[in-house]
């Protein structure tokens, strides 16, 4: 008996090119349109220095979310469900990891006293250099997917590994808290001790010429320090959205869209984020979660010689992608009323 043919083999058949590859004049639509948008960051928010009000904070993380559930929509719309259901739950997982981010971000400022009206700058520039850290590490995961499939075993491994250390972080020092010291990576302490800097901020300046020589200043460091720390966040990050979605184009746009807002989200919460009790052991369970799909996924399409002699392993459980978004919105809707709650009940007891 003939095999019904899918939509997608019929259409790959007709056309001679998968519904799964994204043209290019759509790539480069896409980056000139985000390119579009951080510039647009710049002259709006950034050109002239200056604290943003709570007000503009939220009116602008509130576009920006939009702007991103719009697209979503766009990829749904015209592309199709299945990669509509994996752009939300991608984005839905950058943004939750790029919130825990900001710990790290509102202590960098602190550690160097970066004056509240530069850090739009420092922020956005920072923001940016790991954009584009992050497209070189999607295009090599997805070179290394498309010609070992084994390397899902790696991704998957990695996230449980990186769920264990954040639920052993939890449990073992409570929540995480803005307070906490900066400690330079060996790249940074390397730049701190060989530039030749200012000793204080001019203005949002990144370098000044003093008596004939150039200096850097300390806002060049921030960045650095910035734009550094978000790379070693992609580590999680890049494995955690290739477990949701195996299409370049959906983790790119995803992780784009996410770290859009990040500069008026800073802004937004604020002093919340130390309410935000919960917020590392929620996001353990989600990598968690995506590294043992990774790993059921891996098994599936399974080459390694020495497990199941080289074979799939069948009879797996199927994770689909649309179970994957409730999980992963039931677990930060369950962690986040748990951890205001937690923080309600502390302030009352006046710890």
């Amino acid at each position: 008996m003939e095999q019904p043919v899918s939509q997608a083999a019929a259409e790959t058949a007709l056309t001679g090119i998968s519904p799964d590859v994204v043209p290019t004049w759509v790539w480069l639509a896409t980056v000139g349109a985000i390119a579009a948008l951080f510039l647009f960051d710049f002259f709006t928010h950034v050109r002239k220095p200056h604290e943003p009000t709570f007000r503009e904070a939220a009116l602008w993380s509130t576009f920006y979310v939009a702007l991103a559930l719009l697209f979503g929509w766009g990829v749904w719309h015209f592309w199709d469900a299945k990669h509509g259901v994996e752009y939300f739950a991608g984005f839905i997982t950058e943004k939750s990891l790029s919130v825990d981010n900001l710990f790290v971000f509102v202590i960098i400022m602190k550690s160097f006293q970066v004056p509240a009206a530069y850090q739009q700058k420092a922020l956005l520039i920072g923001i940016v250099i790991a954009l584009v850290m992050r497209g070189i590490f999607i295009a090599l995961g997805a070179a290394a997917i498309e010609q070992f499939s084994w390397v899902f075993y790696i991704f998957g491994l990695f996230l449980l590994w990186t769920a264990y250390k954040l639920a052993k972080e939890s449990f073992a020092h409570g929540a995480k808290s803005t307070d906490e010291e900066y400690e330079p990576n060996a790249l940074v302490k390397y730049f701190q001790r060989h530039l030749p800097t200012t000793d204080d901020f001019r203005g949002n300046a990144l370098t000044v010429i003093e008596n004939g020589k150039r200096f850097f200043t300390p806002m060049f460091i921030v960045i650095l320090a910035l734009g550094m720390t978000d790379l070693l966040f992609a580590l999680d990050s890049i494995p955690a959205i290739y477990g949701l979605t195996d299409a370049p184009y959906i983790v790119f746009t995803a992780n784009a869209f996410a770290l859009l807002g990040l500069l008026q989200l800073y802004f937004l919460l604020g002093g919340l984020l130390d309410r935000l009790v919960y917020l590392g052991l929620g996001l353990s369970l989600i990598l968690a979660f995506i590294g043992v799909k990774l790993i059921i996924h891996a098994m599936e399409a399974n080459t390694l010689p020495f497990l199941n002699g080289g074979q799939p392993i069948e009879g797996l459980p199927h994770i689909e992608t649309s179970f994957s978004l409730s999980v992963i919105v039931g677990i930060l809707v369950v962690t986040t009323v748990a951890s205001l709650l937690k923080s309600r009940s502390d302030a009352r007891k006046g710890l």
